[in-house]
């Protein structure tokens, strides 16, 4: 099937994650569905540009934000781009087809104050310890869920205290750790060693030894955010916007906080300085 084929070009060519993997194929299974029950067909070489057109006008009048409706626009572009380059089609009809407007919102971020007011308990003993280490990772150098469930002992330099992170399309980075830092890690390993004497090959682990898993990571920062932001939303992804916000209002550079986070395009990190510019008018507004 022409949609398994695509599959195993994103998984093989362009070595996108399992999840963003998994997201398109669910975008792809959806616009095959569409074709059938309107069109009667699944033959995805013949679908027109009008055809993509009323996909679109269909999911606005099934109540989908524009964001969500662009992420399929670009699954099909992906999609066509691989036909075009099979020589399947001879034209692609995303042509002329441009992604919806969406409403400019300022990215989420916890404040310096509420993040000093983060309590991880007074023991030393091990998930006490690995859970301010997995806060305290994801605060200060503002990588992805995955990068840090992905992490080694072996991707730790503790001489020339950085760490290297595995991102996106196997593109690894590197991000300076402080001194603090480091004597957190060598503690946790210490105590990790001790607790178990088989595990898994990650430097953070479950409370059985085991690789942590996307939820186990969701439920501890947000149970350390619980009770210190109003945020509604208090994910990992939130102490990304934050490392980054907070550098930004510190000085570092766009270009910096680019190469940190492991951003392809720095369009996609200018969004914080949108974010402390908002700040500011509003600062200035209070005075």
């Amino acid at each position: 099937m022409l949609v398994e084929q695509f599959i195993v070009y994103l998984q093989a060519e362009k070595r996108f994650s399992a999840l963003t993997v998994e997201a398109y194929r669910h975008d792809m299974e959806q616009f095959v569905a569409y074709l059938k029950s309107v069109y009667e067909t699944d033959d995805l070489t013949q679908v027109k540009t009008t055809t993509v057109k009323s996909y679109i006008v269909h999911m606005k009048e099934e109540g989908l934000v524009n964001r969500s409706i662009n992420r399929k626009i670009s699954t099909l572009r992906t999609f066509y781009k691989y036909c075009l380059r099979e020589n399947l089609i001879e034209k692609s009809p995303m042509t002329g087809i441009r992604a919806l407007k969406q409403p400019k919102t300022l990215v989420k971020f916890v404040t310096e104050t509420d993040i000093d007011k983060v309590s991880f308990g007074e023991g030393e003993d091990f998930a006490t310890c690995r859970d301010r280490l997995l806060f305290e990772l994801l605060y200060q150098t503002g990588m992805r869920q995955a990068e840090l469930r992905g992490l080694k002992d072996s991707d730790v330099d503790i001489i020339g205290m950085q760490l290297k992170i595995h991102g996106k399309r196997n593109k690894d980075r590197f991000v300076p750790l402080s001194s603090e830092m480091i004597k957190l890690i060598t503690q946790y390993q210490a105590l990790r060693d001790a607790t178990f004497e088989t595990r898994a090959d990650r430097l953070l682990l479950n409370d059985k030894g085991e690789e942590t898993s996307p939820s186990f990571v969701y439920n501890k920062v947000h149970h350390l955010l619980e009770g210190v932001t109003s945020l509604k939303q208090k994910s990992p992804h939130v102490l990304r916007h934050t490392f980054a916000t907070h550098l930004l209002d510190e000085g570092a550079s766009l270009v910096a906080i680019q190469k940190l986070l492991g951003h392809q395009d720095l369009a996609t990190t200018q969004i914080y300085a949108h974010n402390t510019i908002e700040q500011l008018k509003r600062s200035r507004s209070e005075e």
